[in-house]
């Protein structure tokens, strides 16, 4: 297999929430797609964040394209000269007011959506998490805080009774993974 080549690129537009870009592209076998819409977003970061009573802490928002409303873990975009885990660390202070003395743990880098779009999620592990501060929100943010029981959230996830998006879910099972195999190799 061989990669696409990009034969020229026009901005549509830009904003400061992504670039809708307008490419015209190669591919191998020499077809020539004249108008390739790609989305350019910042990367951002999200995590799982379990307290030291077991229990996930989650935002509930509206969210406008969905039409409702969502359960989601903490997450954000990383600020111009923030590491990914400065920018989890930052987004979880100002939307949950919790934080964490442990260093978050690194659970991967996945493409949102690499047939258009250009950025990624990397999702983190924080446990032993404590309320320390009160939300810093953005004029722009109505968020609700809630805690939510380990296992009874897998439970929901599984029966689709708590509204949420795949990045949520999928942090979750990841989570679950990583401490049950934590929870093995200390037996």
């Amino acid at each position: 297999m061989e990669k696409w080549k990009t034969l020229g690129l026009e901005y549509i537009f830009k904003t400061p929430f992504g670039n809708l870009r307008k490419d015209k592209c190669q591919l191998p076998n020499g077809l020539i797609i004249n108008e390739y819409y790609v989305n350019e977003y910042s990367d951002w970061v999200n995590a799982i964040v379990i307290t030291k009573e077991n229990k996930v802490v989650l935002v509930e928002q509206y969210r406008y394209a969905g039409g409702d409303f969502f359960l989601e873990i903490p997450a954000g975009i990383v600020e111009e000269n923030e590491s990914y885990e400065e920018g989890i660390l930052r987004e979880l202070r100002e939307e949950t007011g919790y934080i964490s003395k442990t260093k978050p743990i690194k659970m991967g880098e996945f493409m949102v959506n690499p047939a258009t779009q250009t950025n990624k999620v990397i999702t983190f592990l924080i446990v032993d998490a404590f309320k320390e501060f009160e939300q810093d929100l953005d004029d722009t943010e109505e968020i609700e805080v809630h805690l939510y029981d380990f296992e009874d959230m897998g439970r929901a996830l599984k029966q689709s009774q708590i509204k949420t998006q795949l990045f949520t879910a999928y942090a979750y099972y990841m989570a679950k993974e990583f401490l049950v195999a934590k929870s093995l190799q200390s037996n």
